[in-house]
């Protein structure tokens, strides 16, 4: 006997829990809505996750190793210098991405079901099974066919608005909202993007957040978040951040509008029962970067690690605690990326005299080392103390110059 698992949501995160658990023999069952669903997102991953993951080369559609920051009086600082040749930061499509790893999930042994699951059954002891209620949409239709099915475990990797959070009563969260136009640019434009990225700071663009155009196979990708969800401001800064790189995008064609949630911390609860949460569902996206597909990939695993673990390669079922595992891990290996985030977020965001501070400071080849190094390589890196003072120094002088240190 082998225990089963159902894994709801088929982005990186529900394909990264299904591949762990089918590697290991597990009876897994992967449920994905729409097979080519493409999440409106910036799409960089950072270059750790391309090996960690193993992801081919040819789903990588630009490698950017040239950034942008522009402040809110649009002074340019470009960084990125202190990258190695063999750096770059990965900028893919999400249904590319998805798609694949969704599939590999499959070819490994998860059973991949083109369904929406509908409702969750929560037995009412610790050992009688969970009842999915879904629609098989493999026969073409966008109704299906209504099925169920028995599991021992659920893991939750349905997005910002996740209906097994709801199931299990995991609590609300704050979200963000992301906002972004693809547009097909005329050859020479699109040349100058080839390797570049630009991220733009500014109450325009965004009060507490930031803007970007970022490059894409065959065009580029121009959006905008904020926590202020509300259409009519989500619109006017979509305008602004069109405004502010207008030269950039001259005889550019909209080809796609996408808007998506983005929670803007963890849950409350992430493991009731035998069910868990990944990825955006658990709320794992960071502060100030605002960047999730590293991190929702890397839930799924380290859940997946936890239940194989437990479970005795699928043996015997895992109870709340095994899994509670899985985020005492999680929040001891990333708390404290969360927290320097957070705060930096708080602190250069909050005008645009901090967010000039900000760019001014990001010119600091120090700076731009660190912030690379920990973006690339997940790692808060520890660096030379001297350095670190230099840097502290000049976080102050420059929030002092844009007079953001004021209460």
């Amino acid at each position: 006997m082998t225990i089963r698992v159902a894994v709801v949501g088929g982005g990186p995160a529900g394909s990264s829990t299904a591949e762990v658990l089918a590697k290991a023999g597990i009876e897994t069952y992967l449920f994905e809505r729409k097979l080519d669903n493409a999440k409106p997102c910036g799409g960089a991953i950072p270059l750790c996750m391309v090996s960690e993951f193993d992801l081919p080369p040819e789903i990588i559609d630009r490698r950017v190793r040239k950034m942008k920051m522009i402040s809110p009086s649009n002074i340019e600082v470009n960084i990125g210098q202190t990258l190695k040749d063999d750096e770059y930061i990965g900028m893919c499509r999400r249904e590319v991405l998805d798609g694949f790893m969704r599939d590999r999930a499959a070819k490994l042994g998860a059973n991949l079901i083109n369904g929406t699951v509908y409702q969750l059954d929560i037995p009412s002891n610790d050992h009688d099974p969970y009842v999915l209620h879904y629609a098989d949409h493999s026969n073409g239709t966008a109704q299906g066919e209504m099925k169920t099915l028995k599991v021992d475990l659920v893991v939750g990797a349905d997005g910002a608005n996740s209906r097994i959070a709801k199931a299990i009563d995991a609590g609300d969260y704050n979200y963000a909202i992301a906002f972004q136009e693809r547009i097909r640019l005329p050859e020479d434009k699109m040349a100058y993007y080839e390797d570049l990225a630009e991220m733009y700071v500014g109450n325009d663009v965004s009060p507490d957040f930031y803007a970007w155009v970022f490059p894409k196979y065959d065009h580029v990708a121009v959006g905008t978040g904020t926590m202020k969800v509300n259409k009519a401001i989500i619109k006017d800064l979509q305008a602004g951040i069109r405004k502010r790189a207008a030269k950039r995008l001259e005889g550019g064609e909209i080809i796609k509008v996408e808007a998506h949630p983005i929670p803007e911390h963890p849950r409350p609860r992430r493991v009731v029962g035998r069910v868990a949460l990944v990825g955006d569902a658990a709320g794992t996206v960071t502060k100030s970067s605002g960047e999730g597909i590293y991190f929702a990939a890397k839930s799924g695993r380290m859940c997946a690690e936890m239940i194989v673990e437990a479970s005795n390669n699928g043996q015997k079922v895992p109870s709340e605690a095994d899994l509670k595992t899985y985020i005492k891990r999680w929040d001891k290996k990333y708390g404290a990326t969360y927290l320097v985030l957070d705060i930096l977020q708080r602190v250069f965001y909050r005008s645009d005299a901090t967010r000039e501070a900000f760019v001014e400071m990001c010119a600091d080849i120090d700076v731009q080392k660190i912030t690379f190094d920990s973006y690339l390589y997940k790692t808060v890196v520890p660096s030379n103390p001297l350095v670190q003072m230099k840097i502290t120094a000049k976080t102050i002088g420059s929030l002092l110059r844009g007079n953001a240190l004021a209460p």
